[in-house]
């Protein structure tokens, strides 16, 4: 039997870009903040947003990741613990840290500004990557494979928008 469970998910959008630092023996620590929503109505009907703050930190691969592909704005869904922390201040005040320590990532949506997702060259920070092939040109492809007998002689001749998922 577990001791605890100690678990955290998140979805929600950057509130700033990534700050990413090394540490002495090269690890990246890179922390985000993250704004989930959440919308509710009251008892007259009127709506109801509340909007919480989060930090979080990635570290080694996941942190150089996220410190190059997060974005102002960018989506993401967030999988780890919850860390409270107390530390003296400059003034000898007692000062409480709450911060998520990310074990998963992964990025949703496309990035702010439009478009698909895929490449950052058009903010002049990061080289172009190959985006999948859009829908329409697998399905253009289509005809040409389904004619053509699968490993084995199997035919595959459906669509892949006739699964139901």
């Amino acid at each position: 039997m577990a001791r605890g469970i100690n678990k955290v998910i998140l979805v929600g959008n950057l509130g700033d870009d990534p700050e990413t630092k090394y540490t002495q023996s090269g690890m990246a620590v890179t922390i985000v903040r993250l704004a989930t929503t959440s919308v509710r109505k009251d008892r007259d009907g009127n709506t109801q947003e509340r909007t919480e703050w989060h930090r979080v930190k990635f570290f080694g691969k996941l942190g150089e990741i996220a410190g190059e592909y997060l974005r102002k704005g960018s989506q993401c869904y967030v999988e780890g613990s919850i860390r409270y922390d107390k530390f003296t201040g400059q003034d000898g005040q007692d000062r409480y840290i709450t911060e998520i320590v990310a074990d998963e990532m992964q990025m949703l949506g496309g990035r702010p500004g439009g478009g698909e997702g895929g490449g950052y060259a058009d903010r002049g920070e990061r080289p172009q990557r190959s985006a999948p092939p859009r829908r329409e040109s697998a399905q253009r492809a289509a005809p040409a494979a389904a004619a053509a007998p699968q490993a084995g002689g199997f035919n595959d001749d459906f669509a892949d928008d006739d699964i139901p998922f």
